[in-house]
Parts: C-alpha cells; structure tokens; sequence
C-alpha cells in the first residue's frame, strides 16, 4: 500500500527550488546529489512499499518549505546514503565536499540512537547526540524533516513501534522545532503523534472541527472583511488571513478541562502589515472598534520569544460576540514565525548561509548555547538528559535584568539561578534579591516578566543550602563545584599536615624528604604531577603518610613496625607468620585487609595474631606486639575477602539500584549496601567481597568514571 502524494519526483522539487534559488550551479549541484542518491539506493524499498528515493525527496521537499539553502537541500537527498549504502565518508567528500559530508555524519550520528533512557548506555548516547548536532544546525533540521515525513508514513510500521515512533516525536521532536521557531513543522508532528497516541481523541476532534467548519468559516469571513474596511479606510496597507487551530493545540486546552464550545481561539486572523510601526497602528485601530478581553494581550514585538518569534497578539469581542485571537505581524516576522530563525536569512540577505545561520544561532538562539553549557558542566548522564528534556525543550519562563536584558530559566527557577545564570561571580557573591523593586528571599520562585535585580558583597560565598533550592543544573553545578574546590583546598593542607606530622614523628628532617629527587620518585611512584597531588591523596585517605614516605628506600625501614624476627614456617592457611605453625588468625575488623594489601600482624591477648592493613590507624603507633605476616599465595584461589566503601554521590536521588548493578558486573558479591547520610548528595557504605587488590581496583576505576559518584574510600573503623 502505498500513498500517492508521496510521489514526488525530482521535478517536483526543483520546481519548489527555483522559488527561492536562483544560482542555476546551485540548483545543478542539487540534481547531482539526487543522482548519486538514486543510484546508490535503487535496489532499496521502503516498508510503505516505495522505492527508497522517495524518501529523501520528500524530506528536501519539506526543507524548501522553510527556505533551506543548498547545503541542507543535498545532504537531505543524502543523509541516509552513509548508512544504508556501500557509500564510504571519504568518496562523499570527495564529490560533495566537506561541508555536505559533515552535515550527513550528523545526521547518521542520531539515526543511529533509540532515543530512549532505559539504560545508562542509551542514556550516555543520547547526551553526546544532542551536544554534537548542536555544532551546526543544520543538522537537527534534517532530522525534523526527516522525522517529519517518516511521521507521515507511520502508518507502514506495527502498533506498537508506530506509539514509540510517535511519542519520541512528540516529546522530543516537535519541542526543538518549537525552540527553532518552525512552526509549520512544529504543528505537523504534533498533530501526527496525537494522531498514533490517541487515535480516538484525536478523530473525535477533527470530526468537531468538520461539523462547525461552515458556521465558523463565515463567522471568520465577515470577520475579515469588517477588519480590512477598518484598516483600509485608515489606509494600512495589509494581508489578513483566518488562522487554523492545530488539533493537538485544541487537545491541550480541553485536556485542561475547557470544553469544546469554550474554546475561543478556534475563530482567529492573522493580520501581515508592512512595518513595525503598523502592526501597533493596526491594533490601536481594532481595538477602537472591537473590545479587547483583558489580560490576553501579549507583545512579542517589543519583547521576542528567544527563537526570535515576534508578533502582538490579542484577543477581541468580535461579531454576534464570538472571540477572535489576532495576531499582527510584518512580512520578516511572519516568515520567522512560520519557517524559523536558521533557514531564510542567508539567500534573502545575500550572504553565505553557514555564515548566517551560525551567526544567527550564537547570537539570537539560546538552545544550542544553553545545551553546551550544560554538557561542560559535571553531571551525570540522568541529569544531562533530564535537564536537556525539562530545562532546554520544555516550561522556561523569561525574566528580565534591570537593563531589560532577557534571561532564560526553567520554571521555578529562583533568584539564585538567576545569578549563576548572569555570571558565575554574579552566583558566587549573591546576598540578596530585588524582583519587580521588591526584596524577596532567595528561595522566591520567579514568574514570567518579572525584573530581577541580585544585590552582592565582594566577601560572600555560596551556602550549600542553596543546593536545595535552585533548579537549574547549571546553577547546581557550579554551586557544587565551588565546594569542591574548597574541599579540594582543604584536602591539601590536611594532607600536608599528615605528611609533616609523621616526618616529624620519624625524625626525619623536612628538608631532606623535600629534596627534588625525592619528590620526582615519589611523583613518579603514585603517577601525580606535584607536591600539592601528593598532599590531597594524603588528605583525602586515598594515600597515607607513612606509604608516601616509604616510597623512598633510605626512609623505608624507619616506617615499618618492630617485628618479632623468627624463621617463617608455611601454614596450610591464606597468611603465612613467622616462625609460627599453629595459631589462631583472624583478619581485623578495623580495616579489613584482603589479598595485595601491605599487612602486619598484632599479637593480642588470648585471641591469636590479629592481621592488619600496614597503616591501619590502630596498629601504625604500636612498636611492639607486632609480627611479621604476608599472605600465602598457595591457597588463596577463588577466595573472596569482605572490604567496606563509603561511596559520596553528587546527586539527591537513589543510586542503589544503580551501584548493585555495576558491582555485580565485575563479578563482585555484595553482603549490603546502605544509605549513611545525606550532604550534597546520598552516601551509600557497602560490605563486598573481592579477591583482592586488583579486583578492587577494577571497581573503584569503574566507579570513578561513574558521574553521579564523586569519591570513593576504603573504610577504617
């Protein structure tokens, strides 16, 4: 079964080209793509049962709609070529160039991705995906259109894929082309992934629409008509049209619990004027005549969307007292409004059009800007995406600073998140909030238009309770990171603090151990870069003081405990102890030694040898009472010791689920694992079972690239 309006051939866009191109090489460069195109995909066919060119036809077809240049228009004919063909990157380059190439491995890169969160592979994936397309916008562009037309043929594809297929374009689809401004392909995903999601809603309000078509179609008429004789007789120059509600806009209202009836917007004009100054001559006129509704006045001339959407907008009691909503735009405006920011500036300036629409988004577009920002932050893959999802695409507000500059933030921002939004040191130094010439707490939820004015003290610093009372990740994060770096700054005069103490302790003179030689051993031992890296894997437990000096051989007896000298004997046993056949052994408690781990012994008090870690706390200021110990590398195949952790999170949600997953992958049992605290984030201490230091080792590493986990330690009791 196939649709015949998909059809289309490569007359049918050329013929849309020349509307807007007027280069004939242009418009021959196009042809060629076309053609290596078809011949790389002619044994191809679609599900819906079409040769494979037609789909790439039809979504060059929807890009000429919104003025795309010819760049976009050849990778568009060949953005599947690379994936589906014996198609090589560099015979692309070769004939197409280089930035056709990179347009279409954009475009590859996220046809590759289910965009899904159902694992942290996904999840990880779909972060990259949305930060590398927004290098070039182009490429999300493609990828609406290409969405756009595999929306149109859903029908060819099963159930229950046709309500994934729908549910990704309308959450995340349709929300970049709002953000882009194109409102044309906006409107057609939504309305299309109603259509897939809820059939039944969604036939129910088009049959609606159909049964009040001609009632409403000569109400908007006479409408129309009274409102060009009153601009014609002031002699505003106009185009007026009625504007058609989208079904899924009507779904939106009547979910809120309007009823069909109520919905007034269905009766609305689009009035295009030539100037600015027109639109607010055109509206001062309407309303002279017809009775504004209050408060659904909104002026995007004056102050425009941030996709650069402008327009005044209002709602009047028209005639036999039916509500209208009229818009008021210029020409420029009303093609932004319908075709978006990137696409129709540069053949309508003249200007090279990767130039224009680069410009365009660095400077007008804060998506993309707002999307990189997030992903140079520290996050974890979940909160990348939930903010990508709830902060980029979805509810922001728009508040303004003092000079009327407009500030973006997700809703339920606070002024805190205003200020970090402004500048970093802006955060860092708040102490108070001035919104709308009113001082309000830091924790005030700010609203639509509000005027914020943040008061600051060169001498302040953050407070970590505002952890809890921002929303924006951005905002969160570069609280976090401030504390840090302070703990950072603290870890390092503790660690130097230990090291001197116990150079102290040996009697080891400061200058001799800081000889150059002996920091460049020891750099070189624990692969660090500085004395200073040296002090915070002391300061941080990761290190101790005594190993760090141990490192360097004429210091090294010094640090070892005294010992009971006594010829070793070998024990049927995972420890071997001098000179000693038949005692008791016990692993401490206290720092639960396993295999790899420097160890001594202690001689207790009726209770055998109890083996320590070398620097366990408990046993590194006792001189005697100790024994030599090592282990038995004879008998300890596949035996697994008990080791705790305190794992620190950066993050307010439960990762248990998450950290028995990852630790049992390495093959690792797990006794407990359990939460112990709440600072900046969850604290977690599991009891785990490994076979020795190296096996550890391969945990911790697998935990350190873990974003969310943001230290790990060995526990001493």
């Amino acid at each position: 079964m196939t649709k015949s309006h998909d059809l289309v051939t490569i007359d049918d866009l050329v013929e849309k080209l020349k509307t807007y191109i007027n280069k004939e090489e242009e418009i021959s460069g196009i042809i060629t793509a076309y053609q290596f195109a078809n011949e790389k995909h002619k044994e191809q066919f679609r599900k819906s049962g079409e040769p494979y060119i037609i789909h790439p036809i039809n979504v060059a077809i929807i890009l000429t709609t919104i003025y795309a240049d010819s760049a976009t228009i050849k990778a568009a004919l060949l953005h599947d070529v690379l994936e589906d063909t014996d198609c090589t990157q560099e015979e692309m380059e070769e004939k197409f160039g280089r930035e056709v190439t990179q347009l279409v491995l954009g475009a590859t890169k996220i046809s590759k991705i289910h965009f899904s969160t159902e694992n942290d592979y996904l999840i990880d994936y779909y972060k990259k995906i949305i930060v590398g397309i927004s290098e070039d916008v182009r490429v999300i562009i493609i990828k609406l259109a290409d969405r756009l037309h595999n929306m149109r043929t859903l029908w060819a594809l099963p159930k229950e894929k046709q309500k994934r297929k729908a549910k990704e374009s309308l959450e995340i689809f349709a929300s970049i082309a709002n953000h882009l401004g194109i409102h044309k392909i906006k409107s057609e995903l939504e309305d299309l992934s109603l259509r897939y999601l809820k059939p039944e809603v969604f036939y129910d309000i088009a049959e609606k629409l159909n049964k009040t078509k001609l009632e409403r179609d000569k109400t908007v008429y006479e409408m129309m008509q009274e409102v060009t004789n009153l601009l014609t007789e002031h002699s505003i120059v106009h185009e007026i049209k009625g504007r058609s509600k989208s079904i899924y806009s009507i779904y939106n209202k009547l979910n809120k619990g309007k009823k069909f009836s109520d919905i007034y917007d269905l009766l609305a004009l689009r009035i295009i004027v030539n100037t600015e100054q027109e639109c607010y001559l055109a509206l001062g006129i309407i309303h002279s005549k017809f009775r504004p509704l209050p408060k659904r006045f909104k002026d995007y001339i004056a102050m425009p969307k941030p996709n650069m959407y402008q327009s005044l907008h209002t709602t009047v009691f028209g005639l036999d007292g039916y509500l209208f909503e009229i818009q008021i735009r210029t020409h420029d405006m009303d093609e932004v409004a319908e075709n978006g920011v990137a696409c129709h500036w540069a053949y309508k300036e003249n200007c090279d059009a990767k130039k224009s629409m680069q410009s365009t988004t660095e400077q007008k577009l804060q998506f993309f800007k707002v999307i990189m920002d997030l992903n140079n932050d520290k996050m974890s893959s979940e909160d990348f995406v939930h903010s990508v999802t709830d902060e980029v695409l979805n509810n922001n507000i728009y508040v303004f600073t003092p000079k009327g500059d407009v500030i973006e933030l997700p809703k339920g921002a606070t002024p805190i998140d205003f200020a970090y939004k402004v500048h970093t040191k802006v955060g860092e130094t708040t102490v108070g909030a001035i919104v709308n010439n009113s001082i309000v707490p830091l924790n005030y939820e700010l609203q639509n238009n509000d005027i914020v004015k943040i008061n600051t003290n060169k001498n302040s610093t953050p407070s970590k309770e505002w952890l809890n009372i921002v929303k924006s990740t951005q905002a969160r994060n570069k609280i976090r990171g401030y504390f840090t770096k302070n703990e950072k700054e603290v870890y390092i005069e503790k660690g130097k603090y230990l090291l001197e103490k116990e150079l102290k302790r040996r009697k080891i003179p400061y200058q001799d151990f800081y000889k150059e030689e002996n920091i460049t051993k020891v750099n070189k031992s624990l692969k660090t870069n500085s004395v200073e890296e040296i002090y915070l894997g002391i300061g941080n437990s990761k290190l101790s003081a005594g190993s760090v000096i141990n490192l360097i051989d004429q210091y090294k007896q010094v640090s070892a405990p005294k010992v009971i000298k006594i010829p070793p004997k070998v024990l049927d046993t995972d420890l071997i102890v001098d000179g000693i056949d038949k005692v008791k052994v016990n692993l401490a408690n206290c720092c639960n030694p396993i295999f790899g781990d420097e160890i001594v012994g202690y001689i207790t008090k009726g209770n055998g040898i109890s083996v320590h870690r070398l620097h366990c706390h408990n046993v590194e200021m006792l001189e005697d009472r100790t024994i030599n110990v090592s282990w038995n590398e004879k008998t300890i195949e596949n035996k697994k010791y008990l080791t705790l952790l305190v794992i620190y999170t950066n993050t307010l949600e439960n990762k248990i689920a998450d950290l028995v997953q990852k630790t049992s992958m390495m093959n690792i049992s797990i006794e407990s694992i359990k939460t112990i605290g709440k600072e900046d984030g969850f604290i977690y201490e599991g009891s785990i079972y490994v076979r020795d230091v190296t096996h550890l080792n391969k945990l911790l590493l697998e935990y350190e690239k873990t974003p969310y986990i943001s230290r790990v330690e060995r526990l001493m009791r």
